[in-house]
Formats: structure tokens, sequence, C-alpha cells
């Protein structure tokens, strides 16, 4: 019998929605804190809680959008400059309701190793997505454009150990998606008897 069925549905109906595939409704501002409030319970080795994030909404997404795409103009050698993923860039969240930028800030206990800071930054943003789709919200965590890029940190004025993890789209969307595994599962573990 299984044990956990919400958590279960709600793993196994998350689904990567495109920006292009939102619709323009606003998520209620209540709710985005709530989906915040989830990745702030993410695991973490000594507490050092190595997760930020800046939140953009209303008008400010399509500005950030905007910025994104300037950064990428004035960054990227105009030998890989193309106009279409700048305009791709500019117009990324037309249909998002909020855009979250997801950083690891590293923690204040540097024996902690870099990578294990990584990976809770990278758990609570799951904890975003997960918590959205149970809301029905859409959700596309991106690391495309501009987002590793250093001028990136520069611009949202990060420490040089700091990470951004990717920009995520949130939003609601009229199609539902479905998903599928490549490999099965026992095909990706070793049991050690």
């Amino acid at each position: 019998m299984n044990s956990f069925p919400a958590i279960q549905q709600i793993i196994q109906t998350r689904r990567t929605t495109k920006p292009g595939m939102m619709n323009g409704k606003r998520i209620p501002e209540e709710q985005v804190k709530d989906l915040l409030q989830l990745a702030n319970w993410a695991p973490t080795h000594g507490l050092t809680e190595p997760w930020h994030f800046v939140v953009y909404t209303g008008e400010k997404v399509q500005e950030f959008c905007r910025q994104h795409a300037d950064l990428y103009q004035q960054y990227i050698p105009a030998e890989k400059f193309t106009p279409e993923k700048y305009e791709k860039l500019a117009h990324m969240g037309d249909l998002a309701s909020h855009v979250i930028i997801a950083i690891m800030q590293r923690g204040k206990l540097p024996a902690i190793p870099v990578l294990e800071e990584i990976a809770a930054a990278a758990c609570a943003v799951q904890n975003i997505l997960l918590g959205a789709t149970a809301l029905g919200i859409a959700s596309y965590w991106g690391s495309g454009g501009m987002a590793y890029h250093p001028a990136m940190k520069t611009f949202l004025k990060l420490q040089e150990e700091d990470l951004v993890l990717g920009i995520i789209y949130l939003g609601y969307s009229d199609k539902t998606l479905t998903g599928r595994r490549n490999t099965p599962i026992h095909a990706k573990i070793t049991y050690v008897e």
C-alpha cells in the first residue's frame, strides 16, 4: 500500500512549463510568499541556509527581462550575439506572474563544502517548484541567457563566492503537460546487500 499518495502525486505531476506557455494571470502575492516559506525548509548542513531569492513582480518582471537582455547585448561578443536571442530574453517574462532569481549565498561556515551549499539551495528551489505544483502554478527553472555569466552576479551585487542557480518563472498555464522518464529507476540503482 502506498503510504505517501499526496506527495507522490505532486512530485510526479511537476512539469517544466516554458514561460511562453503561461497565460499572464497573476498569482496572489500571499501564495508566492508561501512558496518562499517552503523554500526555507530545505535541508541545510550546519544551518547555513545558503539560499537567497530576488523576487520580481508586476511591472518589474518585464523590467528585469529587458535588463537581462541588455546584459546579453552588452557582454556577449558581437560574433555570438543574435537579435533573436536578445528578443527572447527581453520577452521571456511577458506572460509570467513572477520571476525569482535563485542564489546560493555562501554560508558563514567555510568548512562546509561549496557543493553542499549548492545542493541545499537547489533543494530550496525544488521546494518552490513542488509547492507551485500543489497550488496549480506553472513553473520554469531556467539557466539560459546570462544566468551563469559573471555580469549577472555583478548586476545582482553578489559576492564572489555566491552563485546564481537559475531564474524561476512562475505563472499559470492553460495547458496540462505530461512527462516521462527515459530510464526506469531500477537501472539507476545498485543495491549492496
